[in-house]
């Protein structure tokens, strides 16, 4: 009997992988003392985050994800025909 394979939990919690490979986070300074931090920071810390690819490499390994982008290709091929659909209008 082989190896299971487990994820690591605690990434699967704070990562949500992408249809096109990449993962999104929460932001980090955003839980007490947002007082002093300005409108504007405080949006853009309430918006998820996309982790940098250097990085996400070694968490998609943490999650079990195969594949560095498994659907990168796929998604960049769709959005080209939409450019070319909307050019040709």
């Amino acid at each position: 009997m082989g190896y299971k394979f487990k994820p690591n939990k605690g990434v699967a919690k704070r990562m949500r992988l992408t249809a096109t490979g990449k993962l999104k986070h929460r932001h980090e300074k955003n839980s007490h003392l947002r007082s002093r931090r300005n409108s504007a920071l405080k949006r853009r810390l309430g918006r998820p985050g996309v982790l940098s690819e250097g990085l996400s490499r070694n968490m998609r390994r943490l999650l079990g994800a195969t594949g560095t982008r498994p659907k990168q290709i796929a998604a960049e091929r769709e959005l080209a025909a939409k450019k070319k659909e909307e050019a040709s209008k």
